[in-house]
């Protein structure tokens, strides 16, 4: 289905206007897809990744179904990570602006119980948050799910690959078997076969993963040495000279080695990956969005769920075996029209995986001999800002 406007769902006048008031002029391919079943009250699997406009496919569904007369959890919608619930979160109180009394809570990890007990004890609507923490609040009865009509899974996949499978599952057992739910994936493997089998109700299943991959996205691979890996890194970063970039490692120990490499040679660099606090991973998200860091050197699981506006550039240190998550991983970049470069590394072992990429994506993939890159020595990518951490009280606070 072609985008079309919103005016041509059955959705209120006044949550048409709010949408075109936040820049909703017509639907993304999953929107067109997905809402009219959403509509419908039908179960739904959309594989799409971050970027294509799940959050309001969702989100205008459950919030026409939201009685704000009764102060019951009706809505649930879990995701891999904090990043992202506070994401989804800020995105529905804005699609929500033009409904009066609607209550939102957040229930993450990393965050402290108390205060989320509270806001459950005063009432609410929408429930968005980690597997762990609403298990936490189920099992001491803090959080009741008895009058649940929607729920919602964001990054199903990556939910799963984070260990959440028997979490999810006893989740959902404390639900309603009368109820919608709405499964969102990047990719589709059988973990994610398996538990739609067991928890959705005749599903209608779409699917727009790489609508945009190919239109603005420059994809370019660099055959290397692997002892030549690090030197082609920084040979890509001196020819290109992007502004913002995140590296995709295999590893969270190659992520901190390629960071210090970097940083050891003039480029702003920094580490993510599931080692890290969440008051460091914090802090780390911070600097990258106050552009005192330049680059993110990443695993897939740490990165899924980051909304990083304008990324110039994403390199592949090493390609994925399964070409659905290299997909996955350049399309962080080249969104909203915007031009993005892929750049990818790979060695004669990879060869096949550059094979598989190019049966995925039904094309050629372009490679280009490093010696062509034009290298500027002495190069340094530092950041124009400087983020400070200030011990305040109570709080530590990052200020830019």
């Amino acid at each position: 289905m072609t985008s079309a406007s919103f005016s041509s769902l059955p959705i209120s006048s006044a949550q048409i206007a709010n949408l075109d008031s936040l820049g909703y002029k017509q639907m993304t391919a999953i929107q067109a897809q997905g809402l009219p079943y959403v509509l419908q009250g039908k179960d739904l699997i959309a594989k799409a990744k971050t970027g294509s406009g799940k959050t309001a496919t969702f989100g205008i569904g459950l919030l026409q179904k939201i009685n704000p007369r009764f102060f019951g959890v009706q809505a649930l919608v879990l995701c891999p990570t904090r990043e992202l619930a506070d994401q989804v979160g800020k995105e529905l109180r804005k699609l929500a602006r033009n409904t009066p009394n609607i209550k939102l809570v957040l229930l993450c990890g990393g965050k402290p119980f108390g205060p989320q007990k509270g806001s459950l004890e005063h009432g609410a609507h929408i429930v968005v948050g980690t597997p762990g923490r609403i298990e936490d609040h189920l099992n001491r009865g803090t959080l009741v799910l008895a009058g649940l009509h929607t729920l919602v899974l964001d990054e199903a996949d990556r939910m799963l690959d984070m260990g959440f499978f028997d979490v999810i599952n006893e989740i959902i057992e404390q639900t309603p078997s009368k109820r919608q739910t709405l499964l969102f994936s990047a990719t589709y493997p059988s973990t994610i076969k398996k538990m739609c089998a067991s928890i959705l109700n005749d599903p209608v299943t779409i699917s727009v993963e790489s609508e945009h991959t190919e239109s603005v996205i420059e994809q370019t691979f660099y055959p290397v040495k692997s002892q030549q890996r690090n030197k082609a890194l920084l040979a890509l970063f001196e020819h290109y000279q992007p502004e913002t970039t995140v590296v995709f490692c295999h590893t969270k120990i190659q992520c901190d080695e390629v960071a210090r490499y970097l940083h050891n040679h003039q480029i702003e660099a920094l580490a993510i990956h599931g080692d890290l606090e969440q008051r460091e991973r914090d802090q780390v998200l911070v600097r990258f969005a106050n552009n005192s860091c330049s680059v993110l050197v990443a695993t897939d699981v740490a990165a899924r769920g980051l909304d990083i506006k304008s990324l110039q550039a994403v390199i592949n240190f090493e390609l994925p075996r399964d070409p659905d998550i290299y997909v996955h991983r350049i399309g962080r970049t080249g969104r909203a029209g915007e031009k993005g470069i892929a750049l990818s590394l790979y060695t004669e072992q990879e060869h096949l995986r550059v094979r598989a990429i190019e049966d995925y994506q039904n094309k050629p993939c372009q490679s280009v001999d490093l010696d062509r890159l034009k290298t500027s020595p002495g190069f340094s990518l530092q950041s124009p800002m400087v983020t400070l951490q200030l011990d305040a009280g109570r709080k530590n606070k990052i200020r830019p």
